[in-house]
C-alpha cells in the first residue's frame, strides 16, 4: 500500500521527513556508507509504504509472493525506506515514549492466527523464548522485527533502523538519548532479544536531536 502523507507539522512525521530531506547524515548507520532514501520524499507526496508496495519501492518485487504467505495484508507501514547498495533499510521513527510502547494487536479473526503463526516461525527459527507475548506486548516493534527476519531469511542483508528523536518538547519526548536506549533495552528483553543475538545485531538505533532539524 502507498499512503501519501501531509507535510509533517509535529511529532515523528515532521522529524523523519526533515531528516530524510535535510539531514540524512543523522540517519546514517554506524560504520556503513550513507543510506539512499526512497521514502518519505517531497516529490512522492511524502508517501509511506507497506506490504508489497514497500518491496516494490525497494526494488524487491520478486519477494512479494513470499511476503503474502508470511503476513496478512496491512502489515507495517514504514516511516522511511532506503537501501545501501541494495541492502534494505527499514525505519520505525518515534518522538515520544508513549508511541514506542504500543498496545496489543487489533488484528481481526482472519488475520490474528496468521500473525501468531508468523511470530511462532520467527521465534522457532531464532531460538527465542520471549518473556512476553508478541501479540500483546510491544506489538508494533515485534511486527517490525518479524519483517526484518522475513527479509533476512530471504537472503537480504536488511537492517531495522529505530529512530528515537530527542528534545521534542511539544510531544513531551525524551530529553536525552539515554532515555531511548533504556526503553529499547527493556523492549528487547521483553521480546527475548539479547544484545548478542544474531537478529538483534541487525537492529540499529539512532537518537538525533530535533534542534538539528529546526
Amino acid at each position: 500500500m502507498r499512503v501519501p502523507q501531509p507535510e509533517g507539522c509535529k511529532g515523528s512525521l515532521k522529524w523523519i521527513q526533515r531528516a530524510v530531506e535535510r539531514r540524512p547524515d543523522l540517519l546514517n548507520l554506524p560504520n556503513r556508507r550513507r543510506v539512499e532514501w526512497l521514502s518519505p520524499l517531497r516529490s512522492d507526496d511524502w508517501a509511506e509504504y507497506s506490504d508489497e508496495d514497500s518491496l516494490r519501492r525497494l526494488g524487491l518485487s520478486d519477494h512479494g509472493a513470499a511476503l503474502r504467505a508470511f503476513w496478512p495484508r496491512r502489515g507495517p507501514q514504514w516511516d522511511a525506506l532506503g537501501h545501501i547498495d541494495g541492502a534494505p533499510v527499514l525505519v520505525e521513527a518515534k518522538a515520544h515514549l508513549a508511541e514506542f510502547l504500543s498496545p496489543a494487536t487489533q488484528a481481526g479473526p482472519s488475520s490474528r492466527p496468521r500473525i501468531e503463526a508468523a511470530f511462532g516461525t520467527v521465534q522457532r527459527a531464532e531460538g527465542l523464548r520471549p518473556p512476553a507475548d508478541w501479540t500483546r506486548c510491544l506489538y508494533q516493534l515485534a511486527n517490525r522485527i518479524a519483517h526484518l527476519w522475513f527479509m533476512r531469511s530471504r537472503g537480504l542483508d536488511a537492517t531495522l533502523l529505530l529512530v528515537g528523536f530527542v528534545g521534542d518538547r511539544d510531544m513531551s519526548g525524551p530529553e536525552h538519548p539515554e532515555t531511548w536506549a533504556s526503553a529499547e533495552a527493556v523492549a528487547f528483553h521483553a521480546l527475548g532479544l539479547s544484545n548478542g543475538h544474531t537478529l538483534r545485531r541487525s537492529i540499529v538505533s539512532v537518537h538525533p536531536h530535533v534542534q538539528e532539524l529546526e
